[in-house]
């Protein structure tokens, strides 16, 4: 009788996945057996477990190791995403707990849902096959259409839950046909190979199957990470989700496209740079200036933010487009920086919004500054990394970003950029200066900063400063991760 040999696989490139995959299917049981209204415990222990997550993943710094055919792999590049990702994570379950009291949806299902979002972005972040990608992708995807959709009770969160499923379905189904023609096209799923095949074409831009493989795994990427003209859906989710779940969305699953799509394109299409360069450098511009002229007309401070999260995704495709060491790097640290900066803004949002959000415009933030100075501060340095003021990360950021254009050549783009930017100032200092100038006749008295939230803040101001003031402490590791990619 012949024996049946079992391959070793290699566990510990998806160790921080299977440890936060056991610790939400633990939550659950928990939830069940453990009943009560209170669900903060359920907070506590998924922040524990994300802290525990992050010296998992930070271990494996400096590694590289495939597994699982080559499918996936554990590098710096990564590494660093991975802990974005749980930076995210960890600010939102900071943030969530007493926000979801007041609204009354509580659930505890709620942190589990988070942890398998991260598991998603994860595998999307470590993935060097399609087929890999892919499957992150959709575990990410799912659990973002039920968190969107969490307040049963709100009309708008059911609305926004709806929207993001039946759009991210339908991009999808771009995604997924464009990974079917690429492999058509090479006769792989592997990052590697593909880029193996394609660098043997004489000239693989007239490959029609590929080229038309790789359109299409870009529109679908461009729905995810919300660049125009596939940001339609952004402003009505974003206003309806509950707030801490739209911070979530603003900050990690923009981090987790960008991370699939930079490991696809430097990676499996290199051969093609060219071609994306110039579809990125349109979208690019397309994106910066949909979202910042729209943002200027908006009243509601959750869409102003949302079309704000548009802009910054053309931000990052301009690092893109430029497809360098310097852009590349920038896309990275840029990242990070924004899901500290965007996460503690909605922060700030959730303490001053009143039960149902009844008061979510920016004339709601009027006398914040006299009434709640510490709260005003911390949004003020928020929204001045949003605009890319210094000392701010943002400003860095950027400037990271726009050098990346101009080192290839892409003159005009980085302008763009840059007036783009300058033109985002008009509607972050429009909330300054309700909160500063602007008289109030409420007194905030339900604004109730619990510890957990007054953490989230501290990291939050933290992890905006600290980059901005000494960028080489994130800098550094960005150049690193992308080094070897």
């Amino acid at each position: 009788m012949d024996m049946i040999l079992i391959p070793v696989v290699n566990m510990t490139p998806i160790l921080p996945e299977i440890f936060l995959s056991v610790l939400a299917m633990a939550l659950l049981l928990i939830n069940v057996f453990v009943p009560g209204k209170q669900k903060s415990y359920l907070a506590y222990i998924s922040f524990i477990g994300i802290v525990a997550a992050a010296v998992l993943v930070g271990a494996g710094w400096g590694s590289h190791v495939e597994s699982f055919g080559g499918s996936v792999v554990l590098d710096n590049f990564a590494t660093f995403f991975k802990m974005t990702f749980l930076v995210g994570a960890g600010l939102t379950v900071l943030i969530a707990d007493k926000y979801m009291e007041r609204e009354e949806c509580n659930h505890g299902e709620l942190y589990s849902l988070i942890l398998f979002a991260v598991v998603g972005m994860m595998l999307m972040a470590s993935g060097t096959d399609l087929m890999t990608i892919f499957l992150g992708l959709e575990v990410m995807s799912v659990t973002l259409y039920v968190l969107a959709g969490f307040n049963r009770a709100n009309k708008k969160s059911n609305e926004a839950g709806l929207k993001y499923f039946l759009l991210g379905a339908f991009s999808t189904g771009f995604m997924l046909y464009g990974m079917a023609l690429i492999y058509g096209a090479t006769g792989t799923t592997r990052l590697y190979k593909i880029a193996e095949v394609v660098g043997q074409m004489t000239l693989p831009s007239t490959n029609i199957m590929l080229v038309a493989g790789m359109l299409l795994m870009m529109t679908g990427f461009a729905f995810k990470i919300a660049a125009a003209p596939f940001h339609m859906w952004t402003p009505d989710v974003y206003e309806g989700a509950p707030t801490p779940m739209t911070a979530f969305m603003s900050a990690g699953p923009k981090a987790a496209g960008f991370a699939a799509l930079l490991r696809l394109f430097l990676v499996a299409l290199p051969a093609l740079q060219v071609e994306w360069s110039q579809v990125l450098w349109v979208l690019a511009v397309l994106t910066m200036t949909v979202g910042n002229i729209t943002a200027l007309r908006q009243d509601n401070i959750k869409r102003v933010l949302a079309y704000s999260s548009i802009a910054h995704a053309g931000y990052a495709l301009v690092g893109f487009a430029a497809g360098n060491g310097t852009g590349t790097a920038g896309i990275l640290f840029y990242m990070l920086s924004y899901s500290f900066m965007n996460i503690g803004a909605f922060a700030i949002i959730i303490l001053v919004a009143k039960k149902g959000e009844s008061n979510g415009n920016v004339s709601d933030f009027a006398g914040l500054g006299f009434k709640r100075p510490v709260l005003a501060l911390a949004m003020t340095i928020f929204l001045f990394s949003l605009a890319g003021v210094p000392p701010a990360a943002g400003f860095i950021g950027k400037f990271y970003l726009f050098s990346g254009a101009i080192q290839k050549g892409y003159i005009w783009l980085a302008v763009i950029g840059v007036l783009n930017s300058a033109a985002s100032v008009y509607y972050y200092l429009r909330i300054m200066v309700f909160m500063y100038f602007k008289e109030s006749t409420e007194d905030f008295e339900w604004v109730h900063v619990t510890p957990p939230v007054a953490l989230a803040l501290i990291i939050a101001v933290a992890g905006t400063l600290i980059p901005g003031i000494v960028p080489s402490v994130i800098l550094e590791y960005a150049q690193m991760a992308v080094k070897l990619l």
